[in-house]
């Protein structure tokens, strides 16, 4: 089981990959979960938002984790979360207690959504999730709850016996901040893309976050050196990331982190479920030139072209080329 002093480092929320009648894809389920785990990923989270969790089934959930769990066989180091949260305290506890049956180490609860409940109705909700003896991560998202925590319910969620620590995707530092101000000791992820290294700056553990399908090793140099104090590196590396985040969440997550894998060969197909689309025809031109530089900068990496103290870790292939970015929603 995983415990709050364990919970650091660049979590990848995973894509659920399907074949093209949209059944599981158990074969690119567990190539991709080795690619992530092998580009220096150091935890799992297996039916997240990226994994489309509101249109698999707990079965399906149960199939997926048995699949990357024994592709992992010999990786007790790469702990694997699976998202057990739904807006139904019963069921979410119900659901977190066969997480732990399965084999998880820890559970990822979402803030219940769309009931849209008091601060004291999701503090009862996380006491709840927690009593079923396998670790929470509380998971903060208001762009999807409908609901924003209070600093104050944040830290009596983190202040449950169970809980181990928190994804902020509240697209801001303000909450981070003010639990630091009130003396939170648990680990804070970052699960907004775009706001990594102003999270780490503010004291952020590490991150859950959905780019990292496509650039794991990228995230982690930025994490190591915000880890040895190097602001200054650890800035320049995200920078170099910024623009691939902001590109990969032109359009709703999780459909162009599909195509760039699908184009790389990692999963089978892109295929998502109804209500998700495919990208459009629009962005493919862009993300097909995303694809093509990071499969060139993984060709000179093995060919030893990086460097091993993390100083080129940008995708050096111009992509950005001609692109128009823009400020996105880069929750995972």
């Amino acid at each position: 089981m995983l415990t709050a002093e364990q919970l650091k480092g660049i979590y990848v929320p995973l894509v659920t990959p399907f074949r093209d009648g949209g059944e599981l894809d158990l074969d690119s389920i567990g190539t991709n979960a080795q690619a992530v785990a092998d580009a220096g990923a150091h935890g799992l989270v297996v039916n997240g938002t990226t994994g489309e969790a509101p249109t698999v089934a707990w079965e399906e959930v149960a199939v997926q984790f048995r699949e990357i769990r024994e592709r992992m066989a010999g990786r007790s180091s790469v702990p694997i979360v699976i998202g057990t949260g739904t807006n139904d305290t019963a069921a979410t506890a119900r659901r977190t207690e066969a997480a732990g049956k399965l084999g998880a180490d820890a559970a990822l609860v979402v803030v219940p959504y769309y009931s849209r409940p008091s601060q004291e109705g999701i503090v009862a909700h996380y006491r709840e999730a927690a009593s079923a003896g396998v670790p929470v991560i509380a998971y903060e998202i208001p762009s999807r709850t409908g609901i924003r925590l209070e600093p104050e319910t944040a830290q009596a969620i983190l202040e449950l016996d169970g809980v181990i620590g928190i994804k902020d995707s509240s697209g801001r530092t303000g909450l981070i901040a003010e639990l630091k101000r009130l003396g939170c000791a648990k680990p804070i992820l970052c699960g907004e893309d775009a706001f990594f290294y102003a999270m780490l700056r503010e004291g952020a553990a590490g991150g859950i976050l959905a780019s990292a399908n496509c650039r794991t090793a990228g995230f982690a140099d930025v994490w190591r050196f915000a880890l040895a104090g190097r602001y200054q590196e650890a800035e320049a590396a995200f920078g170099r990331l910024l623009p691939m985040i902001r590109l990969l969440f032109r359009e709703p997550n999780p459909a162009p982190f599909k195509y760039v894998l699908a184009k790389r060969r990692r999963i089978s197909s892109d295929t998502l479920r109804l209500p998700m689309t495919p990208v459009s025809s629009a962005l493919r031109p862009e993300l097909d030139r995303l694809a093509r530089a990071l499969d060139a900068e993984e060709a000179a990496g093995a060919a030893g072209g990086l460097t091993e103290t993390c100083g080129n870790i940008g995708v050096r292939s111009g992509y950005t080329e001609g692109m128009s970015i823009q400020q996105e929603d880069c929750r995972s």
